[in-house]
C-alpha cells in the first residue's frame, strides 16, 4: 500500500529536557533562552523538529509533567515572551516545536484541582475522580499509584478520597466529563495557534480509564476520546502527533496512528526497552536477550509497514543513556554509540534523538541516593530499602535505570559544570565531561556528532530509508542485527555487531555485489562485501545498491 507522504515522515526530533538542557542566566536550572542560544547547533545537527519537555506553570514535583497552568510558562523556564521567540528563531531555521502534553492529571496546585477541593458540589469537582471510603474508613480500593504506595489520597476537607496514577500532586482528570474534555481541546487550539508544531502526548492512553473496574490503559473509552480530541483540535490541521503509550501491541498502535482513523501520527511503544526489566520490573535490570530485542524491533517493523507509523528511539527523559543500556559505555563508546545510531536510523519511522544522545553521553553512579532528584527513583529507593532489599542492590538498579540518568545536565564543554552553568546544577553533571562535549565532538570529524549529521542527511536523501520495506536477516544470530530495506530504486543491506567481540557472518549471496556503495561506516575504513564480512567489536555499516 502506497502511503501518503507527510513532512514528518522523513524529520528527525530532537527532545530537549529544559532543565537540563542549556542555562542561560546561571541559576543553575537550563531555560528557554538557553535553548534559543543552541538552535544553530541544533540546525547544524540537522534535526527540523524540537520535542520540547513540558514548560508550563508547575511547582515541580514532578519537573513539569505536574502542570498548574497549561497557558503559563514556569518562572524557572522563563517567560511567554521567551515561549513565543523561541518558536519563531525556530521557524526561521525550519525547526518546529512539538509540546509535550499532559492531560491525564493535573498539579495539585492548578486552579481546577483547587476549587475543586473546596467542597463537594465545587463546579471543577467533577473535573476529578473521587470515591468516598469504605464503611470502615479505608481506601476505596487497592489500585496502585506508578511512583509507588496507593492511588487514593484522602481529602481531609471534603471527607473523600482523590485518585492518582502518579504522585499524589498529580490528581488524574476525570475524562469521563464533556467540561474536560472541552477545556483540554480548548487550551490545546490555543497552542496551535501560536504556531507549535504539534504535541507528544504524556501516558495519553490513561485518559480512557475506568477506575471502578480497575481499567487503567487501553479502556474501553480512549479510541472515542481521541477521535474527538483529533476532530476538536489538530485533526485538520499539518500537525505531529505522538502519544505516549506503555503498553501498546502493534494491534493497539495501528488503532492509533493508522491515518484512516484520525487519531496520532504516530505512538510510542516500549516493548524493546522492558526486555531488559525482570517481570517488567525495571528496578529488577537484567541483561539484553538480543535475539528477543530484534524479533521486538523487526514485529514493529512488519506489522506497521503500511498501517500506521513506527516512532524510533533508545532513549528520552524516562530512560537510560542508550550506549550505556545496549552498547559498551566505555571501551567501545564511541564505536557502539554510531552503531545504534545506524540501527536505528536506518529502520522505518520517525527517530527521535535525545539531548546528549548524538555525543554519547553516558549514564551516571552518584555514590549516594541523596545525590538523586527524581521522585520515581526517590520512592522506589526507600520503598524497596524498607522492605528489605540491600541498599547497595537498589542503589546498582539505581545506576542502571533511574530517570536521572538521562537527566545530567548537556554536556556542552570542560569548563566548570560543562559549560552548561556557571552556578551549581539543580542536578550534579556527569563527571565525565572533560572528556564527553559538544566541543571536543565538533572538533572531532569522526565523532558521533558528526555520524548522526550524516544519518539524519541520508534519511533526507534516500526514500527507500524512509518508505522501504523491511526485511531481518541473521534473525536468530546471537551477535548481529541486520537488515535489508528495499524499494523499486535502491536495496540497503545495514549490519551491527551489538557485542564486543569479533564476528564472522556469510553474507546472503543476494547481497553479494561489486556495485555496492557503503554509505556510513563506524570504522576508519569500510567493509567490502563479499562471501563472508567480519565484523569487529560493534562494527556498525550500511550498503547501498540498485535494486
Amino acid at each position: 500500500m502506497k502511503m501518503t507522504p507527510k513532512w514528518w515522515h522523513d524529520a528527525v526530533v530532537y527532545q530537549i529536557y529544559p532543565r537540563s538542557f542549556c542555562d542561560s542566566n546561571n541559576d543553575g536550572m537550563g531555560d528557554l533562552q538557553g535553548i534559543i542560544s543552541k538552535l544553530d547547533y541544533l540546525k547544524a545537527l540537522g534535526v527540523n523538529v524540537i520535542w520540547l519537555s513540558p514548560v508550563y506553570r508547575s511547582p515541580m514535583d514532578d519537573n513539569g509533567y505536574d502542570i498548574s497552568d497549561y497557558q503559563d510558562i514556569a518562572a524557572e523556564f522563563g517567560s511567554m515572551e521567551d515561549m513565543l521567540q523561541l518558536l519563531a528563531d525556530a521557524k526561521q531555521r525550519d525547526i518546529r516545536i512539538i509540546m509535550d502534553l499532559v492531560v491525564n492529571h493535573t498539579s495539585d496546585e492548578h486552579l481546577w484541582f483547587t476549587e475543586a477541593r473546596k467542597s463537594k458540589d465545587n463546579p471543577y469537582r467533577d473535573y476529578y475522580i473521587w470515591r468516598q471510603p469504605k464503611e470502615d474508613g479505608s481506601v476505596p480500593d487497592d489500585q496502585g499509584s506508578v511512583f509507588g504506595g496507593g492511588a487514593w489520597e484522602w481529602d481531609d476537607n471534603t471527607g473523600e478520597y482523590y485518585f492518582h496514577l502518579f504522585s499524589k500532586r498529580q490528581p488524574d482528570l476525570n475524562w469521563e466529563n464533556p467540561k474536560v474534555q472541552e477545556e483540554v481541546h480548548k487550551m490545546m487550539n490555543w497552542w496551535i495557534d501560536r504556531g507549535i508544531g504539534g504535541f507528544r502526548l504524556d501516558v495519553i492512553d490513561l485518559i480512557g480509564k475506568e477506575i471502578d473496574k480497575k481499567i487503567t490503559g487501553n479502556g474501553p473509552r480512549l479510541h472515542p476520546l481521541l477521535q474527538e480530541m483529533n476532530r476538536a483540535t489538530f485533526g485538520d490541521k499539518d500537525l505531529l502527533t505522538v502519544g505516549e503509550t506503555w503498553d501498546a501491541t502493534p494491534e493497539m498502535a495501528k488503532l492509533y496512528s493508522d491515518p484512516a482513523r484520525n487519531e496520532f501520527s504516530m505512538v510510542f511503544q516500549f516493548e524493546h526497552i522492558s526486555l531488559t526489566w525482570k517481570h517488567g520490573d525495571k528496578w529488577n535490570p537484567i541483561a539484553l536477550d538480543l535475539p528477543e530485542f530484534k524479533r521486538v524491533l523487526t514485529k514493529w517493523q512488519i506489522e506497521l509497514a503500511d498501517e500506521g507509523w513506527n516512532s524510533l528511539f533508545w532513549n528520552n527523559h524516562d530512560l537510560p543513556r542508550a550506549v550505556s543500556k545496549f552498547g559498551d559505555d566505555k571501551q567501545y563508546r564511541v564505536e557502539s554509540a554510531k552503531m545504534l545510531a545506524t540501527t536505528l536510523h536506518m529502520m522505518k519511522g520517525t527517530p527521535y534523538v535525545y539531548q546528549g544522545e548524538e555525543i554519547g553521553m553516558t549514564n551516571v553512579a552518584f555514590d549516594s541516593i541523596d545525590d538523586y532528584r527524581d521522585i520515581e527513583t526517590l520512592n522506589f529507593y526507600k520503598e524497596r530499602t524498607e522492605n528489605g532489599v540491600a541498599p547497595e542492590t537498589m542503589l546498582a538498579a539505581v545506576h542502571e535505570n533511574s530517570r536521572d540518568n538521562g537527566r545530567t545536565p548537556m554536556q556542552w564543554s570542560n569548563t566548570d559544570n560543562a559549560g552548561f552553568s556557571t552556578s551549581q546544577p539543580w542536578l550534579q553533571v556527569n563527571p565525565n565531561y572533560p572528556e564527553i562535549n559538544v566541543d571536543a565532538a565538533l572538533e572531532d570529524q569522526n565523532s558521533i556528532f558528526y555520524h548522526y549529521q550524516k544519518l539524519i542527511k541520508l534519511r533526507k536523501s534516500l526514500p527507500v530509508i524512509v518508505y522501504g520495506t523491511f526485511e531481518p536477516v541473521f534473525e536468530e544470530h546471537e551477535q548481529v542485527f541486520g537488515y535489508v530495506r528495499s524499494d523499486e530504486q535502491h536495496r540497503l543491506f545495514v549490519l551491527n555487531n551489538f557485542t564486543a567481540s569479533n564476528v564472522t557472518v556469510a553474507v546472503p549471496e543476494s547481497l553479494q555485489t561489486a556495485q555496492a556503495e557503503c554509505i556510513i561506516f563506524n570504522y576508519e575504513s569500510h567493509q567490502q562485501l563479499s562471501n563472508t564480512v567480519t565484523l569487529k567489536p560493534y562494527e556498525s555499516f550500511a550498503v547501498l545498491f540498485s535494486a
